[in-house]
């Protein structure tokens, strides 16, 4: 499992004067051969054997013997022929890209460990609820709460049991039973998300049901529900987890919509936001860079002063000059690497023509 601390060591990583070649990887053999993977791998790499054999030879020796395909993504890593090597099967897949430079290339990766981080899903129903907690795609812990009394009078016999069946008086009764269910299902579901860090929170049932067990959760939990949807109480961990993440993509799509209105109405009435590349970079050698957000795919080259945390891209803008700066071919990059070091946080934007027109990048400032 990737972590936090697996990604500060990439951050920090120093090669020396050489490079590093970060390779991500769609993995996803349900798709496609692995063949073909390995072909397209191979495709990407050749572009570079010829000044880094030994990285290279370490990649391909890493997919022909050491990688068990069961993961769709992978982020790999490799530099000081191929000494420094680092493999990251994820559980979901990166579009295929290969990067070398001085640093290893971790935007898409920051933007995995954002994007996917914890999440939870509750299946309730008037009996009880199935709790499931996801981190990077992948299932963490799961549990599940039954209604006693429910079960009890399900299985009993007599006046209670005929109420159950819609006899006289047990329609007042049942209804009492199902609503302690649910207040008791939503102290379970407390118990269980307390200590897990859930960001985002989806519950799946009836309309009906869904809305009234929301209202008997705690105030922490119902700030963290995203969406709602209709899900068989009895569905396998891969459907919950195949429906959760369609969830989580459309949340991400809403959240991400509203992070650039937030920004975009902040730049316009004079708030602690920065927009466009030049006042961007500048806010990052400040260290101020709270949130960076930026379009995915935005490159742009640039200078650098790797002890300082230098970065700019335009040089008439630089109070060093050229000489003491190494120039890289991606600046973006660079500024996603500082952030990181320096606590920030990445949000990578698909297609928002607000931040485009802006100048496809921008920042959340802390003062």
């Amino acid at each position: 499992m990737f972590t936090q601390e697996l990604l500060q060591e990439l951050v920090a990583y120093n090669p020396n004067q050489g490079n590093i070649l970060s390779l991500y990887l769609d993995t996803d053999s349900t798709q496609q051969s692995i063949d073909t993977i390995k072909l397209q791998a191979k495709g990407l790499l050749k572009e570079v054997q010829a000044n880094h054999s030994q990285e290279t030879s370490a990649i391909e020796h890493y997919l022909d013997h050491n990688f068990d395909w069961s993961k769709p993504g992978l982020a790999l890593f490799s530099a000081a022929n191929g000494k420094f090597f680092r493999a990251y099967p994820t559980a979901v897949s990166f579009r295929n890209r290969l990067r070398v430079g001085q640093k290893p290339y971790l935007k898409p990766l920051a933007h995995f460990f954002d994007y996917y981080a914890h999440y939870g899903v509750v299946l309730v129903d008037r009996l009880g609820a199935r709790f499931f907690e996801f981190h990077l795609g992948e299932l963490q812990d799961t549990a599940g709460f039954m209604g006693e009394d429910v079960r009890k009078l399900k299985k009993g016999s007599g006046s209670s049991a005929v109420g159950m069946r819609g006899g006289q008086g047990g329609g007042r009764h049942e209804n009492e039973v199902v609503q302690r269910n649910l207040r008791e299902t939503a102290q379970a579901a407390d118990d269980f998300f307390l200590d897990k860090q859930v960001r985002r929170l989806f519950l799946c049932g009836t309309p009906e049901t869904v809305a009234q067990f929301r209202s008997s959760l705690s105030k922490q939990l119902q700030s963290c529900i995203a969406a709602t949807c209709a899900m068989d109480m009895n569905a396998n961990e891969h459907e919950v987890r195949e429906r959760s993440l369609k969830m989580l993509h459309q949340s991400n799509e809403e959240r991400e919509k509203k992070l650039v209105a937030d920004l975009l109405n902040a730049s316009a009435a004079g708030g602690n936001v920065t927009l466009g590349l030049d006042d961007t970079l500048q806010a990052i050698c400040d260290k101020r860079v709270q949130l960076l957000v930026l379009s995915d795919g935005y490159r742009t080259p640039g200078f650098t002063q790797e002890e300082s945390g230098y970065v700019v891209a335009n040089l008439a803008k630089s109070p060093l000059s050229d000489k003491e700066l190494t120039a890289v071919s991606d600046v973006i990059d660079a500024a996603v690497t500082f952030t990181l070091a320096q606590g920030g946080h990445i949000e990578v934007i698909s297609d928002h023509p607000g931040l485009e027109e802006a100048g496809r990048i921008g920042a959340m400032l802390r003062y």
